[in-house]
């Protein structure tokens, strides 16, 4: 199997932007970029998102009792690329403010769920982090889009309505 095609391939589909984001017992923020984010269950209510194993913020991950998903606005491009850099302080911005279950969170992002841990799952080189929903927060933008390694956003006459 040719792994250059498939990542060319998977390029092709539409993702979510999300930042994931965690605090862990001495009070350390971690975060990082993701692309792989879906609803798995409404009972109970689960989510996923995955995380590649070679990732710094992996580890912290791994020990989390509780997550935070930032799902991303049109105009926080910004904010996608910082939280995929290595070796920044991803939390420099200040934009990142305790919101639900006191996770960092974006204000203004179009959605956050903060979840309980509720499973890993080891798959290849990624862990797919399941989360239980505990609380749900939503907003009214657009949101960012992640398809041929390029950031976009939807066009949705409701959210256009609804921003009225």
């Amino acid at each position: 199997m040719e792994f250059a095609i498939l990542k060319e391939a998977m390029a092709r589909v539409p993702g979510p932007v999300v930042v994931v984001t965690m605090v862990d017992g001495t009070e350390r923020r971690f975060g990082f970029t993701a692309s792989s984010f879906v609803s798995v269950s409404l009972e109970p209510p689960l989510i996923l998102v995955c995380l590649g194993k070679e990732a710094s913020t992996h580890p912290a991950f791994q020990a989390a009792n509780t997550f935070m998903v930032n799902v991303l606005a049109e105009g926080q491009e910004e904010v996608a690329r910082r939280f995929s850099t290595s070796g920044v302080d991803r939390f420099a911005a200040s934009d990142m403010m305790p919101c639900e279950l006191g996770l960092p969170g974006l204000p203004d992002a179009v959605a956050r769920v903060a979840c309980s841990m509720h499973r890993i799952v080891d798959a290849g080189d990624h862990s797919i982090l399941i989360g239980q929903v505990e609380s749900v927060y939503v907003g009214n933008r657009s949101p960012l889009v992640y398809a041929n390694r390029l950031f976009s956003r939807v066009e949705s006459p409701a959210l256009a309505r609804d921003a009225r």
